[in-house]
């Protein structure tokens, strides 16, 4: 009979501190170190109208176009936005497939003002949540109903 491998232990992600702690132990994939990975570079969001989201992004988001290319082979373009001092980036790409939940969590310094004026540009927002020991935040929706989430710093 096989048994299986205890469970590895992990510190907390996110120490109290605020700083990101790593598993004990090296950084490792099946055992492999992994140091050619340094980054989460850019995220892809399904949209079904570029221009569309490219004026949602721009306009009621603060994003700007870091790339624009036709791009025949996925029926469009590689459309890709970002914040000006950011080093993420998001690609919007078309899709039959939207209204989605992203999964992707933006910062701000202070969700109640961004939750304000977002609401009032007339984007579809969640409540504000401000939970003990958690971070205010709030989820919102694009153009296509991609939900996203915005919490504070």
């Amino acid at each position: 009979m096989k048994t299986s491998e205890p469970a590895k232990t992990h510190r907390r992600i996110v120490s109290k501190s605020g700083k990101r702690s790593l598993p004990r132990g090296k950084d490792t994939w099946k055992g492999t170190e992994m140091p050619h990975i340094t980054a989460v570079r850019t995220v892809a969001i399904p949209v079904a109208d570029q221009d569309r989201a490219l004026e949602f992004y721009q306009r009621k988001l603060g994003f700007e176009t870091l790339s624009d290319t036709p791009l025949p082979q996925l029926g469009g373009r590689w459309l890709v936005v970002g914040l000006p001092e950011g080093t993420t980036s998001v690609a919007l790409l078309l899709s039959t497939a939207v209204g989605v939940d992203t999964g992707i969590r933006l910062a701000t310094k202070d969700a109640a003002a961004a939750h304000a004026a977002l609401t009032g540009q007339g984007v579809e927002t969640s409540e504000l949540i401000s939970w003990p020991g958690v971070p205010p935040m709030f989820t919102f929706t694009d153009q296509d109903g991609n939900r996203l989430y915005l919490t504070q710093e």
